[in-house]
């Protein structure tokens, strides 16, 4: 079986590291929570927006993101099994090709740069399950489409779900 694991939000917590950067820039208490199915930045004050949208552009964002818990056991067991790759479209955010990079040498060393798909659209990939928390990379997909659970996409109920790595495990071990 051949399956491919986004990065942001999946296996790397971007949507808390968004959180965190705008309270410390800002002193504010934002969490995650607050945002029930919306983005960060529709989450804080206007005049604040289009710097949240601009976080990932930053170099640096993606070097220290969080584990999202339950990730590396999980794919290890799957990788043992299966092929897994991490597909992640990077190319929207050139600065983190290499940071990204670097977080999966760091994190998940034992799934190979051979198997790290730095790409722009998702529709190109051909395999048997997608996990990703975008529901529009979802749509396109010839495989089993599963959204992963982030805050963002909360109110999304035409997909078949997993809210964590416990429940990835239950449906693909």
């Amino acid at each position: 079986m051949t399956i491919f694991v986004d990065m942001d939000e999946v296996i790397a917590n971007t949507y808390q590291a968004h959180v965190d950067l705008y309270n410390r820039e800002h002193n504010g208490n934002l969490s995650a929570s607050d945002c029930f199915g919306k983005e960060v930045w529709q989450c804080v004050p206007l005049e604040h927006q289009d710097g949240v949208k601009k976080h990932a552009y930053r170099l640096g964002f993606f070097k220290d993101l969080e584990v999202i818990p339950g990730s590396q056991k999980v794919l290890e067991e799957l990788s043992a099994k299966h092929r897994v790759y991490i597909a992640s479209a990077a190319m929207q955010f050139p600065n983190s090709l290499k940071e990204k990079s670097d977080w999966l040498d760091e994190h998940f060393p034992f799934i190979p740069w051979q198997n790290r798909i730095l790409c722009g659209h998702k529709h190109i990939l051909k395999g048997d399950v997608l996990i990703d928390d975008r529901a529009y990379n979802l749509k396109n997909f010839d495989g089993r489409p599963i959204l992963f659970s982030s805050p963002h996409n909360l109110a999304q109920d035409d997909l078949e779900r997993a809210d964590s790595w416990e429940d990835i495990a239950t449906k693909l071990l």
